[in-house]
């Protein structure tokens, strides 16, 4: 490799120790062997990285928290793979109410490093997702309904550009920018180096539940949580977790932010359906209440997973949950399921194309999932999840571009709606040669 540029920060090519932990990520089916990963230390080496690979004509990725679902997003083979997450600085104006973040931070320490402040920022259920990637793409999980999806709180990004120059995007300077990086996904147009959240005040306590039923009682719980959580309390994430038949747990879970009183009062349509086995209530102060919720989920695992997401209009009808109920008992993983947010609240006070996330009116999410360990299993289950997917496109719409699948051929207006042509457009302005591309990347407007 000749070039005018050197590489900076913590570098690791391929014979070089700790290259073998430095190319894992949380899903092994994503795992490959990039020629060099470099560990950012400050914007300034993101800087270098980039032009080192436009003057080495090397393929190049951007990667946070080494959470992305799909092969081939975060990490290359054969090419430089940007790794932020050493860059995690946490500065706080609590007059204001804004948080600078630098984009290496996992969602858990950055979220709990707020939370014995006082203040809360969106989360979704893993402390080891990079708040990176998790904000570009929408960011949601059990707070949204109240203080919106973790896009909406964005309001300043620094960024490298294609030619390695220093970007910032807020409401004065590359507004255009700004809008397309609250939700239109990470990667597509810079590598983000630090972010401007609004932050909000926590309440001191709050309140979370788990209910669990038999497994069988799945027909009957789906329905009910599906006419009941869009239209509860605003102040209500509610989740739902049905797993594999192998593994039988059917789950409820979510996080109020108010008392005990007003939650069991709340959940009384899910507690008189079926029977349940265990109900707990719990108030905690919000401090304990994140670490409770955001519990240790290490890199990396044993286990491969194939996603596929989309958004529920209506309940769904029997159709949809025999179909949901045939990949349940065909699907041997014991992490295999399908999972359900409710929507609403603040994410649907905001207009469709007020910001690049496009999605604001549906009732639900969902997601569903097939796990496994042995490789050799892995082309049954990318079979199931694409037949499910199939069978289900009459019972949903769209699909969340933080939860990629690559069978979605027409991505554009899956992940973002009418939002896609502006998106093309932000993307033409800011990287009109597309050196930051991957698979379902944003493709310049011609």
């Amino acid at each position: 490799m000749n070039s005018k540029t050197q590489l900076t920060g913590r570098v690791i090519f391929r014979d070089d120790p700790g290259y073998e932990k430095a190319r894992l990520n949380w899903n092994p089916y994503t795992n490959t062997f990039p020629l060099v990963i470099v560990f950012a230390q400050n914007h300034k080496d993101v800087s270098n990285a980039i032009r080192w690979a436009r003057e080495n004509n090397v393929p190049l990725r951007a990667r946070g928290g080494r959470h992305a679902l799909e092969r081939d997003m975060s990490v290359v083979k054969d090419g430089i793979v940007i790794d932020v997450s050493e860059m995690t600085r946490v500065r706080l104006n609590s007059r204001e109410e804004i948080a600078l973040v630098e984009t290496g931070n996992d969602v858990g320490p950055a979220v709990k490093t707020l939370a014995k402040k006082g203040f809360m920022t969106p989360f979704g259920d893993s402390p080891t997702v990079g708040i990176a990637g998790l904000t570009l793409g929408g960011g949601i999980g059990p707070i949204q309904r109240t203080i919106g999806l973790a896009s909406d709180n964005l309001i300043g990004v620094k960024m490298v550009d294609a030619q390695g120059r220093t970007l910032i995007a807020d409401e004065n300077n590359n507004s255009d920018l700004l809008w397309a990086s609250r939700g239109g996904g990470g990667g597509n147009f810079g590598i983000a180096t630090e972010y401007k959240l609004k932050v909000h005040r926590a309440p001191a306590k709050a309140t979370m539940y788990d209910i669990i039923w038999p497994w069988e009682q799945m027909e009957e719980v789906v329905k009910v949580w599906q006419r009941w959580a869009p239209s509860v309390d605003d102040r209500l994430g509610a989740i739902l977790e049905v797993f594999s038949r192998t593994n039988g747990l059917l789950h409820a879970t979510g996080l109020f932010l108010g008392s005990k009183a007003e939650l069991t009062d709340l959940l009384e349509p899910l507690l008189t359906t079926g029977t349940p086995t265990e109900i707990n209530i719990q108030a905690l102060p919000w401090p304990a209440l994140v670490d409770k919720w955001l519990a240790p989920d290490p890199i990396p695992t044993d286990m491969s997973n194939k996603f596929s997401s989309s958004w529920g209009f209506e309940p769904f009808p029997n159709e949809a949950i025999k179909i949901m109920r045939r990949f349940l008992e065909e699907a041997t993983g014991t992490e295999s399921n399908f999972f359900f947010l409710n929507w609403g609240g603040a994410v649907s006070r905001i207009s469709p194309n007020a910001t690049a996330f496009f999605w604001r009116d549906p009732k639900f999410y969902f997601e569903f999932s097939a796990t496994w360990t042995d490789p050799s299993e892995a082309q049954r289950n990318l079979a199931l999840v694409e037949r499910t997917r199939e069978m289900m496109k009459p019972f949903a719409k769209g699909s969340y571009v933080n939860v990629p699948d690559f069978n979605i051929e027409n991505f554009g207006p899956a992940y973002y709606g009418r939002n896609f042509d502006r998106l093309r457009k932000v993307k033409a302005k800011y990287d009109p040669m597309n050196v930051f591309h991957y698979p379902q990347s944003i493709p310049p407007a011609h």
